[in-house]
């Protein structure tokens, strides 16, 4: 499935939010403005991003997703949102995505096998979940697969806080607003790299 009929259908209802948060901006403040937006944008795009997220088609609901976020700045259409993200407090489409799916695999944690319960593969990243051999892609790019990909590439503190979901989700959205990631390569360099910063 490519969901694009989903996120074109999505599309024009976040563009009216775009425009309703442009037609009220000097009458409120930046702290209604940001409940607006999670009303109004965040709630529409973040609705089953586990499923979609990692679609070619979602570029376009992303590029969308900066222009709120340049209206309630006042930046020009050129600038780089990347700081603004991490300063207002909102995940990127690609960070909402990671998180989203994120949750949805540690919250069901025991649908899965860890390595450590796996005597031949336990002397190595006990912490990771059992990632199967597949070869389909379609297989691949769903929320299963992904799921337990991402969640096997966190760096060592994120997997050990795991067992607390409320701590997880806590550490785990300081540290994709900490990066701002723009996409699911970055999220995987960046885990690599540890604290080191991205650049614009």
């Amino acid at each position: 499935m490519s969901w694009k009929s989903h996120i074109d259908t999505i599309l024009p209802r976040l563009s009216s939010a775009c425009f309703a948060m442009k037609t009220i901006k000097p009458y409120f403040s930046h702290q209604i403005l940001k409940v607006i937006y999670c009303a109004n944008f965040h709630a529409i795009m973040s609705y089953g991003i586990i499923f979609w997220g990692q679609s070619s088609a979602s570029l376009k609901v992303f590029l969308l997703q900066k222009r709120p976020i340049r209206i309630k700045t006042g930046c020009g259409p050129r600038d780089s949102c990347r700081k603004l993200f991490a300063e207002l407090g909102i995940l990127t489409l690609p960070s909402q995505y990671i998180f989203s799916l994120l949750l949805f695999t540690v919250k069901n944690r025991k649908l899965f096998h860890v390595n450590q319960d796996l005597p031949p593969l336990g002397k190595r990243q006990q912490q990771n979940f059992h990632q199967p051999l597949v070869n389909l892609k379609k297989y691949q790019l769903g929320p299963y697969y992904m799921g337990l990909k991402l969640y096997n590439t966190l760096p060592t503190f994120l997997k050990t806080e795991s067992h607390s979901f409320v701590s997880f989700r806590s550490s785990l959205k300081k540290f994709l607003l900490e990066f701002s990631i723009h996409s699911i390569d970055e999220f995987y360099n960046t885990c690599k790299l540890g604290k080191h910063k991205l650049q614009d």
